[in-house]
């Protein structure tokens, strides 16, 4: 299980989890699946394909909205989590355990903050 307290975020309510410099989990926010609603379809790249920091990357589909997800890092899509095709409301269930995909050969970053400093950010917008 991971620590969220580790995660790193970025102002579009994406999460990044480094396994180590070039490689990430990457999945929305706790804050962000709160918005949304029940999340009812999402919509994945495939392995293999590129990822760019900053750019759209996924859907997720909710009973308010369709919304883009954007992606943390730059680099190349290595896994998806195929449970979330079948089972997107496990989004809602637990955000930070949700991860979309997993992102390998990373060379790029979008501006992240911390936990805390992504705490602060939400809270502004309350």
């Amino acid at each position: 299980m991971s620590n969220p307290d580790h995660y790193k975020y970025v102002e579009s309510h994406e999460w990044v989890d480094f396994e180590n410099k070039t490689t990430a989990r990457v999945g929305i926010s706790d804050y962000a699946q709160h918005e949304l609603g029940d999340i009812v379809f999402v919509n994945l790249p495939e392995v293999g394909d590129k990822v760019t920091a900053g750019e759209y990357f996924a859907d997720v589909e909710s009973v308010k909205a369709v919304s883009d997800v954007l992606s943390p890092v730059t680099g190349t899509i290595s896994e998806i989590n195929e449970d979330l095709l079948d089972h997107p409301d496990l989004i809602n269930r637990d955000a930070n355990e949700s991860w979309f995909v997993k992102v390998i050969n990373i060379t790029g970053t979008s501006t992240l903050m911390d936990s805390a400093a992504y705490t602060a950010f939400t809270e502004k917008k309350e």
